[in-house]
């Protein structure tokens, strides 16, 4: 009997959230979808942050993934661009966990090594690398969707190691895990 699990990829941001869904059937990858969720336009923050909410849920609602593997937001130099990453990616934890969709969190470098072996491969490396190993036939012009595909695919990589990331199956398990986040 075949075994299915649908992924889903997300690369949190205030001004494109790129993601990536894959299917895994019998252990093996098959490419589903990636693009992105332009929000250049939108100058209000909080639209921006209501829309990638709407678009989490709806990519759940069409796509029903089994889990949800997202980009942890890391410190730069510029701590109001870390704040902003961390909203976008809370709203979209928020919406796979209303959905109770489990989530795994992924560092940049964690999703890089993954894909290439070098935590600190570039962008079009990690592209290709996935183009390779998904016979995507072209690349897009962005690759904030390439990046929301690596971290599916570094989730599907990473599946049954222990000390992946931080998972949480609900809002149970979520406040669980952070008391010191929540008052």
């Amino acid at each position: 009997m075949a075994t299915e699990k649908i992924i889903l990829g997300i690369d949190p941001g205030t001004t494109i959230m790129g993601f990536g869904i894959i299917k895994v059937i019998n252990k093996q990858m098959h490419f589903v979808q990636m693009n992105e969720l332009m929000l250049r336009k939108y100058d209000d923050p909080y639209t921006k942050l209501k829309l990638i909410f709407e678009r989490t849920l709806e990519l759940i609602d069409t796509y029903h993934p089994d889990e949800i593997a997202i980009e942890a937001p890391f410190y730069g130099k510029n701590v109001q661009s870390m704040l902003k990453l961390g909203r976008a990616q809370g709203v979209a934890m928020a919406a796979g966990l209303s959905r109770e969709v489990p989530i795994t969190e992924y560092m940049p470098k964690k999703i890089k090594m993954a894909i290439t072996g070098n935590g600190n491969a570039s962008k079009e490396q990690v592209a290709r690398m996935l183009q390779s190993v998904l016979k995507l036939k072209s690349l897009p012009k962005n690759l904030d969707s390439t990046d929301g595909l690596a971290a599916a695919v570094c989730h599907f990589y990473n599946e049954g190691r222990m000390e992946v990331g931080k998972s949480y199956t609900g809002w149970e398990a979520f406040i669980k895990q952070n008391p010191d986040k929540i008052k």
